[in-house]
Formats: structure tokens, C-alpha cells, sequence
């Protein structure tokens, strides 16, 4: 089976359990359409760069599912009508990274020696 990633953007006024639970929600969707949700990363509520729907920050949450097309669009589906999700973006790739995504990877200090100093 095919390979997605998708990064999903939920309404800011939501608690972060119920962020969590709309990843968990849609990965029964797939399950039940013959894929499954490899893994997911829960980034927590980051500033946009523009409003959506009024709203200036969301709950970003990033899914690796292993599903085939029909799976992947009835999710789609789902979350495009789900008055929570803002936005959905999907992703095919060849194969999953291994370990967490670069969002979740933690800046060392040493890759920051190479700026300049600020005056």
C-alpha cells in the first residue's frame, strides 16, 4: 500500500485532549477502510502566518498512515466536513522517515554558532 503524510490544522478553542482525540477519531477511519495510521505527532497550537476561518493560531497535528486511495480520500472527505479541522494537507511519499518529524526535533544550540552576532 501506498505511503501519506498529512498535517492537519484544528480550531484553536479546542483543549488539547480534543485535538488528540480528532487524530485518534480519523485513525479509526482508516482502519476501518483497510489502512492504518503508522504514526502521529501531536505539534500543539502554533501561530499562522494569515487568519483562517478568524482564526490566528491552531492545533497542528501530523499523521504517517499506510492506506490505500480510497482510504485516504474518505478521510479526506470526513475531515473536510468536520467543523473542527481548518485545514488538511496530504502528502505521497515513497517511504516514512525514521524518528520524529523536524517540528519535533529539538534546535541545538550548536547550529546556531554559524550566524552572526546581532548588534
Amino acid at each position: 500500500m501506498p505511503f501519506y503524510e498529512h498535517v492537519m490544522i484544528a480550531r484553536q478553542d479546542l483543549s488539547n485532549t480534543q485535538a488528540e482525540s480528532l487524530v485518534e477519531h480519523f485513525g479509526t477511519v482508516l482502519a476501518d477502510n483497510g489502512g492504518k495510521l503508522v504514526e502521529s505527532e501531536y505539534w500543539g497550537v502554533k501561530t499562522m502566518a494569515y487568519k483562517i476561518n478568524k482564526n490566528r493560531k491552531g492545533h497542528y497535528a501530523f499523521l504517517k498512515t499506510d492506506a490505500p486511495a480510497p482510504a485516504v480520500q474518505e478521510m479526506e472527505r470526513l475531515m473536510r466536513l468536520h467543523d473542527d479541522v481548518m485545514r488538511v494537507l496530504t502528502i505521497k511519499v515513497d517511504e516514512h522517515a525514521e524518528g520524529p518529524s523536524i517540528q519535533m526535533q529539538k534546535r541545538d544550540d550548536r547550529d546556531r554558532g554559524d550566524r552572526r552576532e546581532r548588534r
